[in-house]
């Protein structure tokens, strides 16, 4: 929306200035809404048109003259200068019919397709994330990197890119080793039906235990695992019957955080394709044995080995990073990609510089389409018993405590689902507190600040969304372009406007540096715009004109709350 208006100010700025009307579009922004005084709604600093021809006038110099030279008309009521810019205000009824009439006819979709997308749109994105470890429950760590990775692939599909989710699982490696020796010994078939994943945690720690006392142990994991690698049909059987039961396990977490994934790879579809890899560097002659006898690749300038990879072990073996090369290049020629994002912990921030710089030495061009979104950790988050170990026991001490706080203040009662209720409004306070920050930085988690239900939560965002909607029940089916706009002249109806306006560049900044912190500063702006109108326009002791415009103005300000929670991963409720 805020484009049309970009375009028209653009080409009377342009005509002034001789300059394409397309390159001044780019450079015009909207302001953000002030809290006490109402903003101009759209700011052209001059800075962003490039050096003056004559230097010796000023940026502010500059922004007058050009002010001067434009005329106020039908579109742009008001122009004005501030820091170096040209200041411009739209006729308040067209910025107030205009702006809700297209989020009306947009739906879902307002904002995220306009022109400012024109070069982000129709890609092909592959995503990279969550990733557990099979035969294992998933530990909270894996939170972080699931709602990080669903969040980027939101965004992207938003956008219009052709979006692969992959879900790339540790399924290979000494572990199985253990674990299938350690079934044999201390596994139970019928605890494995029960509760999967709990008792084969159970098995694994029981049998890594008996291995630091019991050599045998160790070298029946080692004889396992060859068995493994061989193709022995047993292991294999077993291998698989683990593989299985873990993803039918992690689908339901996935289910609760609203994640889903279109491929579910893991290290053990490449431990063929890894050898050709070693083998191609080897051709190469990019393979060098150490005296060891482990392979690694150089990747210093200077060809010293002052940086280098391992990439083979001594007994010929790959190693995660020659799988993650023989990925990369499987996924290249699968799916042609114009870029793949790896989603994990700040870590594992050297093994995929690493991986970037073999596959550039493998002569790969399409490497710099390969990028890592890393991330820090979560500190301090315990249940009621302690410590937390499993993202499980996370999703479930989110929903126990909601439905604490629902059943203190009466609401559960009038709920139909009040676990389900309670269940999607502990996962957004889960995500919103996650992403309020950088994503680089370790934060403190803390519960009673994260369930709050004022400030800025994911259980205010819900509330928010939840008041709006009930309003709704109010609502008569009526022609939506005979809005009575004198009804919706409040400073608070028209600052909501003005943030409307801007989302699309919130959008914009969140896929340039693919940090979702922009998009939660918005919607909680948004959030307590809506709830300060919400105050001031009365529907129910006004006339019935009064009532519809607002009614419409409310229901197109919940429709771009709820699809920018959607975006984050978090399921709106309708009542709470």
């Amino acid at each position: 929306m805020a484009w049309h208006f970009r375009r028209v100010i653009a080409e009377q700025v342009a005509r002034v200035l001789g300059l394409p009307s397309e390159r001044v579009a780019h450079c015009i922004r909207t302001v953000p809404v002030h809290r006490k005084h109402e903003s101009p709604d759209f700011q052209l600093f001059m800075t962003s048109l490039g050096d003056p021809i004559d230097t010796s006038i000023n940026h502010e110099e500059r922004a007058q003259q050009l002010a001067g030279k434009l005329v106020c008309d039908s579109v742009i009521s008001d122009i004005g200068t501030a820091r170096a810019s040209v200041t411009f205000k739209i006729n308040r009824d067209l910025l107030t019919r205009t702006v809700l009439q297209q989020i009306s006819k947009d739906g879902s979709i307002y904002g995220l397709n306009t022109e400012l997308f024109s070069g982000l749109s129709g890609r092909k994105t592959v995503v990279e994330y969550s990733s557990p470890n099979i035969a294992k429950k998933f530990h909270v760590g894996h939170l972080r990197s699931t709602i990080i990775g669903n969040f980027i692939a939101n965004l992207k599909q938003a956008v219009g890119n052709e979006v692969i989710r992959i879900n790339y699982l540790g399924d290979w490696g000494l572990q199985f080793g253990l674990l299938g020796a350690g079934f044999s010994k201390f596994g139970s078939e019928e605890e494995l039906v029960v509760n999967p994943l709990q008792h084969l945690f159970e098995v694994y720690v029981k049998v890594n235990t008996a291995a630091e006392e019991d050599k045998d142990i160790k070298l029946s994991a080692q004889e396992f695992l060859r068995r493994l690698e061989g193709g022995d049909p047993h292991a294999l059987s077993l291998w698989m019957h683990f593989r299985d039961l873990s993803i039918q396990e992690y689908a339901k977490v996935y289910k609760r955080l609203g994640a889903h994934f279109d491929d579910y790879s893991g290290e053990s579809f490449y431990k063929e394709k890894s050898q050709e890899v070693l083998k191609q560097l080897e051709s190469n002659g990019l393979l060098q044995k150490t005296d060891k006898g482990t392979g690694v690749v150089d990747l210093s300038e200077e060809g010293n080995l002052s940086s280098y990879s391992t990439v083979m072990r001594s007994d010929g073996t790959s190693l995660y990073i020659t799988r993650d090369v023989a990925a990369a290049l499987d996924r290249l020629e699968r799916y042609s990609f114009d870029e793949m994002i790896y989603v994990t912990d700040k870590s594992q921030k050297n093994h995929f510089q690493q991986l970037f710089k073999i596959l550039k030495i493998l002569g790969k061009d399409q490497a710099d389409r390969f990028q890592h979104v890393p991330f820090g950790l979560v500190k301090g988050m315990k249940t009621r018993r302690g410590e937390v170990v499993f993202l499980e026991d996370v999703l479930d001490e989110a929903r126990s405590r909601m439905l604490q706080n629902m059943a203190a203040s009466g609401t559960s009662k009038q709920l139909e689902d009040p676990s389900d209720t309670a269940e999607k409004i502990g996962i957004a306070a889960l995500i919103v507190q996650d992403f309020k920050g950088q994503l680089l930085s370790d934060y403190h988690f803390d519960w009673d600040q994260a369930l709050q239900s004022t400030g800025d939560t994911g259980v205010f965002l819900q509330y928010t969304h939840a008041r709006l909607h009930s309003l709704q029940a109010l609502w008569c089916s009526r022609d939506t372009d005979d809005i009575d706009i004198a009804s919706l002249r409040e400073p608070c109806v028209i600052a909501t406007l003005q943030h409307l306006l801007r989302y699309d560049e919130v959008i914009y900044k969140c896929l340039e540096d693919l940090q979702p912190r922009y998009l939660v500063t918005y919607l909680m702006s948004l959030g307590h715009l809506a709830n300060v109108a919400h105050r001031a326009l009365h529907v129910k002791r006004s006339s019935s004109e009064a009532a519809h415009a607002r009614l419409f103005f409310f229901n197109n300000v919940r429709m771009v709350l709820s699809s920018g929670m959607k975006l984050l991963g978090i399921s709106p409720v309708n009542n709470m």
